[in-house]
């Protein structure tokens, strides 16, 4: 089949599209990426979603009507993908949307008697069913939650089938908006596979810079500001403190726990330290890298064996980042999916191709192991294109 999948996350700067070439029986999978590109948000676009990601108080119409908005903008996503590839959309056997993400709450609350977290993304994949003519499945968390996990990570699934080896134990960090790992034993099966969210990557970055700069920036390009500060051992020490960075797995998170408030947290620390905003984004990066190590530590490194691990998502693109990073694992040597022919930017997107592709041939997908789930599930709802045949 070739399918498209989409991903918008949590730093909500734009749509991921990426035209997948997915081939094999379910247990065995060929991947081939044909086409990937990115459609960035207009900035009152990505502003809202972070706004209402946060807690900001929205109606239910400004809600419902941004559900339908975010549905137009993926089916645009979807169109624009088609074209750069110069195949029609009829050529197009299916979509995996994952959708915007604004809340994922995984701790079950006092009054679900079920026991059970909860999750939301929105972008309406009836509006992308529609626009397209192309079979669109979308919503693959709540299932998995359903079945008593946190519908997180999802990624770990490709990650198996894109880089397990029979000799080399090999661990997968995602640094997007949350930096995640997964750990691939030598010779291990996909059952066996361990994964969890670590702690903040860009999402904490890219909050206070945006702040920092009231807006004029939103990332810290090439890591320029957290290059130029020096690290606070002392703010640092305050939040290695969380108690996400030392939980035992499965875990996982996201904005609720590392978005504005965090960003509000260390700015007033950093106003009682007298610290610059250098100084706050250098601590921030490390921040990202010590959660990181820490976990692997504690979680990885003292039960297993570790040969190299392969680094993805926009945080490749951070030299600072990326620098202290292979600083903190040595001597297991830091790659990047380009070490292997594959594009760190569009792993993501990869993913719910291949989720799409599952669920379509009512497979399985979800990692109980990874996401705390009492058993596999089939992810996702689907919505019937123009030409579906059961």
């Amino acid at each position: 089949m070739k399918v498209i999948g989409l991903m918008s996350g949590t730093s909500a700067d734009g749509i991921d599209a990426a035209l997948v070439d997915v081939r094999g029986d379910g247990k065995r999978l060929r991947l081939k990426l044909l086409a990937f590109n990115i459609t960035p948000y207009p900035k009152s676009l990505q502003k809202t979603l972070i706004d209402l990601a946060s807690g900001s108080v929205f109606s239910i119409a400004q809600f419902c009507r941004l559900n339908f908005e975010l549905g137009e903008r993926f089916s645009e996503a979807v169109i624009a993908l088609a074209n750069q590839a110069k195949i029609p959309l009829s050529e197009v056997d299916l979509i995996g949307s994952h959708g915007q993400t604004v809340q994922h709450l995984p701790k079950p609350s006092g009054r679900n008697k079920n026991r059970t977290g909860s999750t939301l993304q929105i972008g309406e994949p009836s509006v992308i069913a529609e626009r397209t003519g192309v079979t669109t499945i979308a919503d693959f968390r709540p299932r998995d939650m359903a079945a008593g996990g946190e519908g997180a990570p999802l990624t770990p699934y490709l990650h198996y089938h894109l880089l397990h080896h029979r000799k080399k134990s090999r661990a997968v960090i995602n640094l997007g908006g949350i930096s995640n790992i997964t750990y691939l034993k030598a010779g291990a099966s996909l059952e066996e596979t361990v994964a969890f969210d670590m702690g903040p990557a860009n999402m904490l970055l890219d909050g206070l810079v945006s702040t920092l700069n009231q807006g004029k920036k939103s990332f810290d390009r090439n890591g320029a500001m957290a290059k130029k500060g020096r690290v606070s051992e002392i703010l640092l020490a305050e939040l290695m403190r969380h108690p996400f960075i030392k939980k035992n797995p499965p875990k996982s998170t996201g904005r609720e726990v590392f978005g504005g408030k965090m960003v509000e947290k260390i700015i007033e620390s950093g106003r009682a330290l007298k610290l610059t905003q250098h100084d706050l984004l250098a601590t921030a990066t490390a921040y990202t890298v010590s959660s990181a190590a820490k976990n692997i530590q504690a979680f990885i490194l003292k039960k297993s064996d570790l040969h190299e691990v392969i680094a993805g998502g926009g945080g490749v693109k951070n030299p600072v980042l990326m620098q202290a990073l292979t600083q903190a694992l040595y001597p297991v040597p830091v790659l990047t999916f380009e070490n292997f022919g594959h594009d760190s930017r569009a792993i993501e997107a990869m993913t719910f191709a291949v989720l799409a592709y599952q669920s379509r041939h009512k497979r399985p997908a979800n990692i109980p192991a990874v996401t705390g789930a009492a058993h596999p599930v089939i992810l996702g709802k689907m919505i019937p294109g123009r030409k579906f045949s059961a």
